[in-house]
């Protein structure tokens, strides 16, 4: 399953979830471009991926311009693209938006960074894998909120099925091209974003009733989602195509 010398963008690669993925696609060898508004968190986050190569590029991603800029940055350095990450999205307290309360404002910032910035990024990464000749991965980092519904998280919940859906018929679509689209859907990962989240959410008056727990006793750690990429980037998931991995610990068991 090696995966040296692929070239690999991650959306929103330089916190989080995206760069526990960047840390193990770094360690399996892979060329990485990390894509972020705040280019500085960029540059920070290369800094310490000290195995690899990597271009930090600052990246609006509701901009179809700048999702078409990120990919030719990425081909003028590196020559090709092999991996998208859709990882970069509005999450964590950010993404808290009670229905009765939620401005128009919100509804735009969440559903053009989740859904509209996945789908810009991922045409523009698909062109490119067509004109090539065919071949390449895409995952979209969904949440085990797509199947799951999350207390004053309507949008957020609604954005993530649509990852979910819009793999699939990407898949479908690009299937004839050897391009593969997948997710992986994350439970409980402990990152800065969502550290605090259930003490965010009962302070402006979540009820708790649907708060479940993750049955292997722990929360995530951003590598287990990486782990969980890496595995269906390579050729090891060559047959796999239109799924959602569920990397939750359990938490959709019941």
């Amino acid at each position: 399953m090696s995966l040296a010398g692929k070239v690999a963008i991650i959306t929103g690669g330089a916190t989080g979830i995206g760069f526990g993925i960047a840390e193990v696609l770094a360690e399996k060898g892979v060329r990485l471009v990390l894509g972020q508004p705040h280019p500085e968190l960029a540059e920070r986050a290369a800094d310490r991926l000290k195995q690899t190569e990597v271009l930090p590029l600052k990246i609006d991603i509701r901009d179809p311009l700048q999702a078409a800029q990120l990919v030719e940055a990425t081909i003028h350095r590196f020559g090709k693209v092999d991996i998208l990450v859709n990882n970069a999205s509005i999450t964590g307290l950010p993404a808290i938006a009670p229905i009765l309360e939620c401005e128009p404002a919100t509804v735009d910032e969440i559903v053009d960074v989740n859904l509209k910035g996945t789908f810009y990024c991922s045409q523009h990464v698909a062109r490119h894998m067509v004109s090539r000749g065919g071949g390449g991965s895409i995952v979209n980092i969904t949440s085990v909120g797509a199947y799951a519904a999350q207390e004053f998280a309507s949008l957020y919940c609604a954005t993530k099925a649509a990852q979910a859906a819009l793999a699939q018929a990407m898949a479908l679509e690009l299937a004839c091209h050897n391009i593969r689209v997948n997710c992986v859907a994350p439970g409980d990962i402990n990152t800065e974003a969502s550290t605090r989240i259930t003490e965010d959410k009962r302070r402006i008056g979540a009820s708790d009733r649907y708060v479940r727990v993750t049955p292997l006793g722990r929360r995530g750690s951003p590598s287990d989602i990486g782990h969980a990429v890496a595995y269906l980037v390579s050729d090891g998931a060559a047959f796999v195509t239109g799924a959602t991995l569920i990397v939750d610990g359990g938490f959709l068991s019941y």
